[in-house]
């Protein structure tokens, strides 16, 4: 793994697209993207208002769902949930209750070389997007994992 940039958030009309997930949300056409994304409804760590984010969901369980913060600990959203762990995310056409958990680096290491094994192209793209070049090695997957944020969220009953 080799380091070719540092990410910075969009801006501009990039960030306009990054954010338009969030508008078929709430026109309620979440549904379209399956599991695959989330929209995450939390609280702004200065403001105490509510934000939204449409995140990648990398893996899943029957009671959890994890996701990396593509652009680092810089990442609003990110900041924000560390803060105010109490969420609701919508993925699925379900609404749900959660708690965020930020896991460890050993923990996104592996969880980033299985998100690889699956979606090899897709992994390489969004290594990319993330300012690393990869061989395509779960070595070098695993290394990237370990040097971005993973964050669980914990459905709540």
């Amino acid at each position: 793994m080799k380091i070719i940039g540092t990410p910075s958030p969009p801006r501009g009309l990039r960030r306009l697209l990054w954010r338009l997930p969030i508008r078929l949300y709430r026109l309620g056409l979440g549904r379209l993207f399956g599991h695959r994304l989330m929209l995450l409804t939390h609280v702004g760590r200065v403001s105490g208002r509510p934000r939204q984010a449409v995140v990648e969901v990398v893996e899943r369980g029957a009671d959890h769902y994890i996701v990396a913060s593509g652009f680092g600990t810089r990442s609003d959203w990110y900041r924000n949930v560390r803060a105010h762990p109490e969420v609701t995310i919508e993925t699925g056409g379900r609404r749900m209750a959660a708690t965020a958990v930020v896991l460890s680096a050993a923990e996104g290491g592996g969880i980033m070389a299985r998100y690889a094994a699956r979606h090899p192209r897709t992994a390489r793209r969004l290594c990319r997007i993330m300012g690393f070049a990869v061989d395509g090695s779960a070595a070098d997957y695993r290394a990237v994992g370990e040097r971005i944020p993973f964050v669980r969220f914990d459905v709540r009953p």
